[in-house]
């Protein structure tokens, strides 16, 4: 792929722009949505592909996203998510040439749909916020770091341990924005190992950032604006069609 393709191949200029601002929605607070943009660029590009050219995009738009949650975000969920999450980066490095992506996305899948229909179907009187016990952050934490390595969607496991906190709506945004910031940046290394990033990627990178950028802009804008109960059925409507995505993804890988 060259960088040619923004004139001659429209339609790919298009998911490409649309996956970026998807991305930026994401580090301004609407976390669930950056999970779209693989599975949306991978119609025209193989998922590795996909991956590798919007890591630059996700770690440039996490340096806005830190600093407009620097002091909106839970210490203790950070305390727990990140060192798991950098765990399971390094596991997924180790296991990058070893393990099915389509098994990982169908699991992630079914965990994620399982989770919003359980939030959704389970009767509403006696929902109080949990506090999510440590073990549980470790393994939940970890999960997403592996399967943010394999395809940039961390977003459902992270979600699926921190939304029974009831935790106030800028803070889940900041904490899920400073997670995935730090989990990013580690990939880059193990990235670069597995598939050098050419010129040509940091080209068309440079070219989609700006879209990144205004996306992360009004991810924050909204985020600010929406009603807390609104905020979170909108994450979990996210949650779930991202998640149904990888359902249908790795099913068809498996029929192939």
């Amino acid at each position: 792929m060259t960088f040619a393709f923004l004139p001659s191949a429209p339609g790919l200029f298009i998911l490409a722009s649309v996956a970026a601002f998807f991305v930026g929605l994401s580090k301004g607070g609407l976390p669930a949505i950056g999970s779209l943009a693989v599975p949306m660029l991978s119609l025209q590009l193989s998922p590795v592909t996909a991956a590798a050219l919007l890591l630059p995009i996700y770690v440039l738009t996490d340096i806005v996203g830190v600093w407009l949650y620097r002091r909106e975000y839970s210490p203790r969920n950070l305390k727990i998510l990140i060192p798991a999450a950098l765990a399971g980066v390094l596991f997924g490095w180790a296991t990058a040439s070893h393990v099915s992506d389509a098994a990982i996305a169908f699991l992630i899948g079914l965990m994620g749909a399982g989770f919003c229909l359980n939030t959704w179907l389970r009767p509403p009187k006696g929902v109080e916020p949990k506090v999510g016990s440590i073990p549980a952050g470790l393994f939940w934490g970890a999960v997403a770091g592996f399967t943010s390595f394999v395809s940039h969607s961390g977003a459902p496991p992270f979600q699926i341990y921190v939304l029974p906190q009831r935790l106030k709506k800028m803070v889940f945004a900041g904490t899920s924005t400073i997670v995935f910031a730090v989990v990013n940046a580690a990939k880059i290394v193990p990235y670069s190992l597995l598939r050098p990033f050419s010129a040509n990627d940091f080209r068309i990178a440079a070219f989609l950032v700006p879209i990144a950028m205004l996306g992360t802009i009004v991810g924050a804008v909204l985020t600010r604006r929406l009603r807390d109960t609104l905020f979170f059925r909108l994450v979990q409507v996210a949650l779930f069609a991202v998640s149904l995505k990888l359902i249908v993804d790795a099913l068809g890988a498996f029929g192939r």
